[in-house]
């Protein structure tokens, strides 16, 4: 065992790629290793940084809201409502999912674009998109269930949407297996990764189907009532207003204002105060303005430049007032880690344009610029030590990417009335990571096969790849049959007796240490 340790720290060669400089190939493989997985988790915290902006953008595209006239019938006169552009149910699978999503998806489309001209696909994204939807099912269910106080339930009141998500959820992995194994072995044509992102659309189809509840096609299952106020309100902390001409904007201090509860995109309260309301102009007054400056645009500025100010405020007035000494300089040593990446995110214009696509569109950006230095960091680790980048993609990269989704389900399962949007995070995150993350990134490399080469996309080990999906769905099937047995006993999926709940994590912790075991032992030959 010792062997096998300096083995892999030391290696028979020396890597000689480099990060930043070359100078880094002449310190010792355990420095340069201690080095690199450091960078690792600088590049996650950064990740949980952007994604915290990502959901604040999302939850504005979500928000949005268009006016609806009806006639009523009773008095024959017009009634303007206002309706949400978006379903519950698309903006789960779509929006959220594909959001929490996006680290992983980000790092197999840029490990798929470097592979570009290698006849074999790599083996980063199907790695840590596995692993990831093995973290996704176990630790974060693991999570949710001891979430509620004690003696709490929160069960899923769309039943059957849920089980749409979830047939969806095992057909995918079941499908990849398929084309691994069956069809054409250790290969994927131009049309199997087509026809993969293909069923992402069918499975949105389904879902709202099932959701309108569509003759023929959904399923007769009941819904439980909705509760009106789908997230609860939270009572605003401390306030500080900045008065302007046009507007007044209102500023909130908080210790963790990078992380916002993104489940509210379920409210139906229109007066989010996490939010700036910017006032709007009459289009009749702004056709007379075209040369003035709007009032608005001065708001955007306001609000962009305290965006700045609040990157680079280490200690809030709350943490002032903390008596314990020790606690604050912890978060003022916490706030100066983040201090770099929450001032380079400041430059991601405000939420308020354009409903939030503005802002939405330049955070993904910087997910991938992340996502493309967490995919050079691995592949140094992989170089020095020897590991297989398969067991990293498995442990590491699937951990770390997948910690925004571990993020939005304990949001959900701590705040929602019901248990819908945290399982549905995680039975749809695992959707998206085959049909989106897996396959865009080999259409990518299937389509310049097909056109360079008249040939297939090879792939490297798909013995390990599919062993890894044979261990998944095994344990899967455990994982759900639990929640189906919670379901029968305490009438709920989350929550119940604190000693249950407590075995319930355990055995869910289980499940995933096993996958993980299991599946770097093949992958590195011992199986």
């Amino acid at each position: 065992m010792v062997w096998f340790s300096s083995k892999l720290l030391l290696g028979h060669e020396k890597c000689e790629s480099y990060l930043i400089f070359s100078g880094e190939t002449d310190l010792g493989n355990t420095f340069r290793i201690f080095l690199y997985f450091l960078g690792l988790a600088y590049c996650f915290i950064g990740l949980s940084a952007i994604t915290g902006r990502f959901f604040k953008s999302m939850e504005n595209v979500v928000k949005h809201t268009r006016e609806v006239v009806v006639i009523d019938p009773v008095t024959k006169t017009e009634i303007i409502k206002h309706e949400k552009v978006w379903n519950y149910t698309i903006a789960d699978i779509s929006l959220l999912a594909f959001g929490t999503s996006f680290p992983q998806i980000s790092l197999a489309t840029i490990d798929a674009i470097q592979n570009l001209g290698n006849r074999y696909a790599g083996g980063l994204g199907p790695g840590t998109l596995v692993g990831s939807a093995a973290f996704d099912l176990f630790p974060i269910h693991a999570v949710c269930v001891v979430i509620p106080k004690a003696g709490e339930l929160k069960k899923i009141a769309d039943l059957g949407v849920w089980i749409v998500e979830l047939f969806w959820s095992f057909w995918a992995y079941f499908w990849l297996y398929i084309i691994l194994e069956v069809w054409t072995p250790n290969v994927i044509t131009l049309w199997e990764a087509l026809f993969t992102v293909l069923q992402y659309g069918l499975l949105l189809i389904h879902a709202y189907a099932q959701d309108k509840r569509w003759p023929y096609i959904s399923l007769p299952i009941a819904r439980d009532e909705r509760p009106e106020d789908w997230v609860p309100e939270e009572t605003p902390k401390q306030e500080s207003h900045d008065k302007v001409e046009c507007s007044e904007i209102i500023h909130f201090n908080e210790e963790n204002s990078d992380t916002v509860d993104i489940f509210s995109i379920h409210s139906e309260n229109h007066r989010d105060r996490l939010y700036v309301r910017v006032p709007q102009i009459d289009d009749a007054e702004n056709s007379d303005r075209d040369m003035e400056a709007r009032p608005e645009d001065t708001c955007l500025l306001t609000i962009w430049r305290r965006q700045f100010v609040d990157a680079l405020t280490v200690e809030s007035q709350e943490s002032k007032k903390m008596n314990n000494i020790y606690i604050r300089i912890a978060r003022i040593f916490w706030q100066l880690l983040l201090l770099p990446w929450r001032f380079l995110f400041a430059f991601v214009p405000p939420c308020h344009i354009a409903h939030g696509w503005i802002s939405f569109i330049c955070s993904l950006l910087f997910i991938s610029g992340i996502a493309y230095i967490v995919t050079k960091i691995t592949d140094l680790i992989s170089c020095v030590t020897g590991i297989n980048a398969y067991v990293i993609a498995f442990t590491a990269l699937a951990s770390g990417t997948s910690w925004p989704d571990l993020v939005a389900s304990k949001i959900a399962a701590e705040r929602q009335k019901t248990a819908d949007s945290a399982i549905a995070n995680i039975t749809c995150s695992n959707s998206v990571n085959i049909y989106v993350g897996i396959g865009v990134p080999w259409l990518i490399d299937t389509l310049y096969n097909f056109i360079a080469y008249r040939e297939p996309l090879r792939i490297q080990d798909a013995g390990g790849l599919s062993f890894s999906l044979i261990v998944f769905f095994s344990t899967s099937v455990g994982c759900i049959s639990v929640l189906v047995v919670r379901r029968l006993v305490f009438g709920a999926e989350l929550g119940g007796p604190r000693l249950w709940a407590w075995i319930t994590c355990a055995f869910f912790m289980l499940l995933w240490i096993i996958f993980v075991v299991l599946s770097s032992l093949k992958v590195s030959g011992f199986i």
